[in-house]
């Protein structure tokens, strides 16, 4: 890349399962030549809007609670009511990730929510750029987006089982190629 981006990463993570898919996202961003910064939005006093409004993108990741995102990362949305007023972060890019313990958990509408969110921001959306995997007899449960989402990254993490272990490799891997995509989009979008 001729002149480096920077991505950010906002993120809630309740158990460690979606910092685990922001981390990954943040190695595919540095993968792919740009500058990833991660921002955990748990405790909203605490959360680094420089490094948000500094960034030619922003990646946001939340787990899937109850079909929604999660009341810290709503909290998150709220608070950047300042920024939007102002257009802060207007045509910056944007994508989106999330996780939860089952397999569909209602996941999409976490996506959505965070998709019309960018788009209320005026940002532009990176969908994930891949295939479906693990859809066929030749599947498998090791392919790439194995769960088959086109708008963001989807992850899903057995919930009797820690974040060193869960999401498997496939999911964290996904997160990595949606964290290269949105650096390769920034550069381009910079140009």
């Amino acid at each position: 890349m001729s002149e480096q981006v920077k991505v950010a990463v906002a993120y809630h993570s309740g158990y460690g399962h979606t910092e685990v898919l922001a981390q990954a996202v943040a190695a595919g961003v540095e993968n792919a030549g740009a500058t990833a910064v991660t921002v955990s939005v748990a405790d909203i006093d605490a959360v680094d809007w420089d490094a948000l409004n500094s960034a030619d993108a922003i990646v946001f990741g939340s787990p899937t609670y109850m079909g929604s995102v999660s009341g810290q990362f709503k909290t998150f949305m709220d608070a950047s009511s300042k920024i939007w007023f102002e257009g802060g972060w207007k045509d910056k890019l944007a994508a989106g990730f999330t996780n939860s313990s089952s397999q569909s958990g209602d996941k999409l509408n976490t996506l959505i929510q965070l998709s019309v969110y960018a788009a209320q921001q005026g940002m532009n959306w990176i969908s994930l750029g891949l295939m479906p995997g693990n859809n066929s007899s030749q599947g498998a449960e090791t392919d790439l987006n194995r769960i088959g989402s086109y708008l963001g990254a989807m992850a899903q993490s057995n919930a009797d089982e820690g974040a060193e272990v869960t999401p498997p490799n496939a999911d964290r891997e996904t997160a990595e190629i949606l964290g290269a995509r949105v650096a390769a989009a920034a550069q381009r979008w910079k140009q």
